[in-house]
């Protein structure tokens, strides 16, 4: 249990902090695009040290996907992973509405209801950030794969290089679908945003999910001994 705690913590503090830069900084310019892509990618890192040594820091469905595929964890452990993160990214969520309405500070874009959450509009549509989610998530999962490796990995240094291959997603991919790459991260504020943000969540579930599988076995013919 304590490693679902921690997974719940750890994807509470991934949307709280992330998407409440989205709000607060806004995406509309470059420099908020840069902000809030720094970051993501410093929560990821600032958790990785944390609860990295109790759950391995995954605080992703898809991450979780790419593990169990790659055989480092069991279903039941899956399971509970992803229970954790779901309610920890709409906890994160729940927070970021509640110092919105709480302070009257605008939210992102100039809209209290924005919430940070992600869209498709930009991408051309639902199968367009499909697109966009799936080659950024299989990116993103593949670091994490390579870098958490036992025998190939970069040791301590894996939630350093997790997090700046985090960043760089970001700035890819922020003015064509806000970013997702993780399910949780992008359920909670659409459940609180509501409209067409609720309405296309599906998608930045299939997205992600479907890069994290791609890049288990992907990373499994590369880490394969000759």
């Amino acid at each position: 249990m304590k490693k679902y705690f921690a997974e719940f913590i750890g994807t509470c503090v991934l949307t709280l902090l992330g998407c409440g830069t989205a709000v607060f900084v806004g995406c509309g310019e470059p420099a908020g695009v840069v902000g809030t892509a720094i970051a993501f990618g410093l929560a990821v890192v600032a958790m990785a040290y944390t609860i990295g040594g109790i759950s391995g820091c995954h605080i992703n469905p898809a991450i979780t996907l790419g593990v169990v595929l790659s055989k480092r964890m069991s279903w039941k452990d899956a399971c509970g992973y992803w229970c954790g993160q779901i309610l920890g990214g709409i906890a994160g969520a729940a927070l970021l509405y509640w110092i919105i309405c709480a302070t009257g500070a605008p939210g992102a874009m100039g809209d209290p209801a924005g919430m940070g959450a992600n869209g498709v509009a930009n991408a051309g549509g639902p199968w367009g950030a499909i697109l966009v989610e799936c080659i950024a998530t299989f990116l993103f999962v593949l670091v994490v794969l390579g870098t958490t490796d036992s025998k190939k990995g970069a040791g301590n240094f894996a939630g350093l290089a997790i997090g700046l291959s985090l960043v760089l997603i970001h700035l890819v991919c922020i003015n064509l679908t806000g970013t997702s790459v993780n399910p949780a991260r992008s359920f909670g504020p659409a459940l609180f945003a509501g409209g067409d943000d609720l309405k296309d969540v599906w998608v930045f579930f299939v997205g992600p999910l479907l890069g994290g599988a791609i890049a288990a076995p992907v990373w499994a013919c590369m880490a394969k001994e000759k």
